[in-house]
C-alpha cells in the first residue's frame, strides 16, 4: 500500500509541507486571538458576534475573489518557490501591523477606533498571502512528485493544514493576547526560513503573457476551467463543501456560547477537533484508495457527514447550561453529560468531510496539463469564495430572520445531499472518462 508518510523525509517534499503548516498555523492564531477577543471580551450580544465573525471570514476571503485568478496565471509563468519566499517575506510584513493591533487591544487603547482596524488590515493582507500561495501548494505537487504520489502528496498538504488550524486554534484559545502577538511574528520569521528551503519549480509554460484585468481574467480562467466537466464536478462539490464549512465556522464562537454557556477554550476545542477530524478523514482517504485519484468514496463519505451534523445539531437542541449562568471551563465543560456525545459527533463530521474533499483536490491537479494546474486551482478558489460568502450570508440572513443558531446546524446537513448528489455525478463522469481512456485506471 502506498505510504504518504515516506514523502515526509524527501526535500522535494518537506520544505513546502513546513511552510504551508506554518502559514496556516498563523493565519489561524492571528484571527482567532482577534475573534476570540471580541466575542468574549467586547461583545455581549449574539447577532453582534455573528456579524463580527462573518465579516472577519468576509475580510480574509475577499482577496481570493479580487486576485486568485492573477494569483494562477502568476503562478503558472514563474518559479513557484520563488514566489513562495517573495510571499512568506511579506507575511512578516504583515504580521507586524497584526501584531500592533492584538497588542494594542491587550493594552485597551483605542480598541474599535484603532486597534480592531489595524487588525482587520493585517487580516485582509493574510487573505491576499493565501490568494498566491494558494495555488502554488497543490500546483507544485506534480512537479516535484511522481503522479503515484500525488494523492498522498495532497493528502499530507490538507493533513498538515488541519493540524495547524488545530494547533493555532487551541493556542488562541489559551494563551493571552499579548503572547500571540509575539507568536504571529515569530512563526512568521520561521515560515520565511522554511520557504528558502522548497526546490526550484520553473515555469512549464513561458510563452504566456499576464492578464491584469481582474475580471477579465477571472471570468477567463473560471470559463476555461469549467467546461470539463470532471474538473466543474470536482469544482462545484468542494465549493458546496467549503459553503457548508462557512456556515459551521461562523456558527462555532456564538453557539459555544450562547447554546452551550461554554467560555472561549471551548469555541477553540471545537476548531481543534475540527481540525483533527479533517487531518484523520484525509489520510484515511488516501489509504482507502492506496493511491489512486478518485470520487468513488465521496457520495458516502458526504452523507455520513450530513448525519453527523443532524446528530450534533440534536445534542446541541439538548444542551444544559449552567444554572447560575456562569460560562463552563473547560473542566466543567468535559464533566458535562452531553459533552462526549457532542465532541464524538463534531469529530465524525470532520472526518467524513476530510475523506470527500482531499480526493476531489487531487483532480484538480491531475486532470490537466502541469503548465495549467496552478490556474486550475485559483479558478476553483474563486469559486470556493463566491460559495463560502454565500454560506456567510446565509448564516447572517438566518441570524437576522431570528432563526436560532442551533436550528441553523439543520442548514449545513440539508446542504449535504446537493453535495452527495454532485459526487455522484463526478463519479458517473469519472468513470466514463475511464471507459474512453483519458484517465488511468483505480
Amino acid at each position: 500500500m502506498q505510504t504518504s508518510l515516506s514523502l515526509l523525509n524527501k526535500r522535494r517534499f518537506l520544505p513546502l509541507f513546513i511552510t504551508q503548516l506554518l502559514g496556516a498555523f498563523n493565519d489561524n492564531l492571528f484571527k482567532n486571538a482577534m475573534v476570540f477577543f471580541i466575542v468574549f471580551e467586547v461583545y455581549n450580544d449574539a447577532a453582534a458576534e455573528t456579524l463580527f465573525t462573518a465579516v472577519a471570514t468576509a475580510v480574509f476571503i475577499i482577496p481570493f475573489v479580487l486576485l486568485s485568478s492573477f494569483a494562477g496565471q502568476l503562478a503558472d509563468m514563474r518559479d513557484k518557490a520563488r514566489i513562495i519566499r517573495i510571499v512568506k517575506f511579506c507575511e512578516i510584513l504583515i504580521m507586524i501591523v497584526g501584531a500592533g493591533g492584538l497588542f494594542m487591544a491587550w493594552m485597551g487603547f483605542e480598541i474599535t477606533l484603532l486597534a480592531v482596524p489595524l487588525m482587520m488590515i493585517a487580516l485582509f493582507a493574510m487573505g491576499v498571502h493565501s490568494t498566491f500561495f494558494g495555488p502554488i501548494k497543490y500546483a507544485i505537487l506534480p512537479q516535484h512528485l511522481k503522479p503515484e504520489e500525488v494523492l498522498g502528496g495532497t493528502g499530507l498538504v490538507e493533513a498538515g493544514t488541519y493540524i495547524a488550524i488545530l494547533l493555532g486554534t487551541i493556542l488562541a484559545g489559551i494563551i493571552a493576547i499579548e503572547w500571540a502577538a509575539a507568536a504571529v511574528l515569530v512563526t512568521a520569521l520561521v515560515g520565511y526560513i522554511s520557504a528558502r528551503q522548497v526546490p526550484t519549480a520553473p515555469p512549464q509554460q513561458v510563452d504566456m503573457k499576464l492578464d491584469y484585468n481582474i475580471v477579465r481574467s477571472t471570468v477567463r480562467l473560471v470559463g476555461d476551467t469549467m467546461h470539463i466537466r470532471t474538473l466543474f464536478l470536482a469544482i462545484i462539490s468542494i465549493s458546496f463543501f467549503w459553503t457548508i464549512g462557512a456556515v459551521l465556522f461562523i456558527q462555532f464562537p456564538p453557539l459555544v456560547k450562547n447554546i452551550l454557556g461554554a467560555d472561549k477554550e471551548i469555541a477553540s476545542l471545537f476548531l481543534a477537533i475540527f481540525s483533527i477530524g479533517i487531518a484523520v478523514g484525509s489520510i484515511a482517504i488516501n489509504r482507502l484508495l492506496q493511491g489512486a485519484v478518485s470520487a468513488r468514496f465521496a457520495p458516502a463519505c458526504i452523507i455520513v457527514m450530513g448525519l453527523f451534523v443532524v446528530a450534533f445539531h440534536f445534542v446541541c437542541a439538548n444542551w444544559v447550561k449552567a444554572q447560575d449562568g456562569s460560562l463552563y471551563d473547560f473542566a466543567a465543560f468535559l464533566l458535562h453529560p452531553g459533552a462526549a456525545a457532542l465532541l464524538a459527533t463534531l469529530f465524525g463530521i470532520a472526518v467524513a468531510g476530510g475523506m470527500f474533499v482531499v480526493p476531489l483536490y487531487a483532480f484538480l491537479t491531475t486532470t490537466v496539463p502541469k503548465d495549467k494546474t496552478a490556474r486550475t486551482v485559483a479558478a476553483n478558489n474563486i469559486v470556493n469564495t463566491f460559495a463560502m460568502v454565500a454560506g456567510s450570508l446565509i448564516a447572517l440572513g438566518l441570524s437576522w430572520a431570528g432563526v436560532p443558531i442551533v436550528n441553523q446546524l439543520l442548514l449545513g446537513a440539508a446542504m449535504c445531499l446537493i453535495s452527495a448528489w454532485l459526487a455522484m455525478q463526478l463519479r458517473r463522469a469519472e468513470k466514463l472518462d475511464r471507459s474512453e481512456g483519458h484517465s488511468s485506471g483505480e
